[in-house]
């Protein structure tokens, strides 16, 4: 491995590890996401705490943490395989920061930034995989695994030699869900809107 691309993997977990949903609820004056709601600083659980306009502001800051690494390495030549362990670094840095004792997020938000730079049409059918899915069953655990899940199968059609750099990121936040997994098997996961949530 090359000076560079060790720089890039660990310049990527940095920038993952700065939590936007932490940040954003202070300088809202929200209370702190990793104590409140779901506990999970992440977008959906900032929607719940704060409203609409706290969690797209999470959502947009969180997916330019997997866009900025990914983005920047690939106009330096790194390949495809590189990439991919690229994008996991910024969402291991979410998932587990450095800055805010290793209590991050799930990193969907992160790993579809990640894979915007593939092409807006994959991140506009990922994007659209999610928004159905949320719709049709208000859960947005079940809305991301499908959507990651699917995610290789889209990168198979539209740049094959992407397929697998996605398909690792990918399998990263299935295991990362493991928990809404077991929750939405036996029914307790919460639903979006709902007041009374547990911890995911």
């Amino acid at each position: 491995m090359s000076p560079m691309i060790l720089i890039l993997i660990i310049g990527a977990y940095l920038l993952g590890s700065v939590s936007s949903a932490v940040l954003i609820c202070r300088i809202m004056n929200l209370p702190d996401p990793r104590q409140s709601g779901s506990k999970n600083p992440g977008a959906t659980n900032v929607l719940r705490l704060g409203g609409k306009k706290a969690a797209v502001l999470v959502l947009l800051c969180d997916m330019l943490k997997g866009t900025i690494p990914v983005w920047g390495s690939y106009f330096l030549g790194v390949q495809s395989i590189m990439l991919g362990v690229i994008a996991i670094a910024a969402c291991l840095g979410h998932i587990y920061p450095i800055f805010f004792h290793f209590k991050g997020g799930k990193g969907v938000a992160t790993a579809l930034g990640a894979m915007a730079p593939i092409g807006l049409d994959l991140t506009g059918l990922i994007a659209a995989t999610w928004l159905i899915v949320l719709g049709v069953s208000r859960y947005s655990s079940l809305a991301a695994l499908v959507s990651v899940i699917l995610a290789p199968f889209y990168t198979w059609m539209i740049k094959p030699h992407y397929t697998v750099p996605v398909a690792m990121l990918c399998c990263l936040i299935i295991f990362r869900h493991h928990a809404n997994i077991k929750r939405l098997l036996d029914g307790s996961e919460p639903k979006v809107g709902e007041k009374k949530v547990t911890n995911t």
